[in-house]
């Protein structure tokens, strides 16, 4: 086999493997690979094909790294994101209030219901209230 077969054998035993694994990194390496195929396809020497594939390879992952694919979190705590949880933004009726806490009925189930402090005044109303939170199975509503 031909230098260059080998370098593309081994880009794509790494796609293969990234399929099962779902990281975009093991792709960016395997973009390095492809460059060293090419490199040995121009006739470069064994060393060469090895620094342009490694060259590619970790200028690709470093652009990746940078670009907003690469980042580890939008900052959206999964508690508050509607994408995470259906239950933002629905509403719960609360009967009474008990020191800033009470328990409701929803979704056919009892649920504890603790008033947001940062969104409300001292002394909750009852009535309609926005869920804004979820923690564990503690509601947190805002007026």
């Amino acid at each position: 086999m031909a230098e260059w077969s080998y370098w593309l054998v081994a880009a794509g035993a790494l796609v293969i493997v990234e399929l099962f694994i779902g990281t975009f990194y093991l792709l960016m390496i395997a973009i390095g690979l492809g460059a060293g195929a090419l490199a040995a396809l121009l006739g470069l020497g064994p060393a060469l094909q090895t620094l342009v594939a490694a060259l590619v390879g970790v200028g690709a992952t470093v652009a990746l790294r940078r670009s907003r694919f690469g980042k580890l979190g939008s900052g959206v705590r999964a508690e508050r994101d509607p994408n995470v949880n259906m239950d933002i933004g629905q509403t719960v009726n609360v009967p009474a209030w008990q020191d800033g806490a009470a328990r409701v009925m929803y979704r056919g189930a009892m649920w504890d219901v603790e008033l947001d402090r940062s969104a409300s005044g001292p002394n909750p109303a009852p009535g309609q209230y926005r869920i804004c939170e979820v923690r564990g199975s503690r509601l947190i509503v805002a007026g």
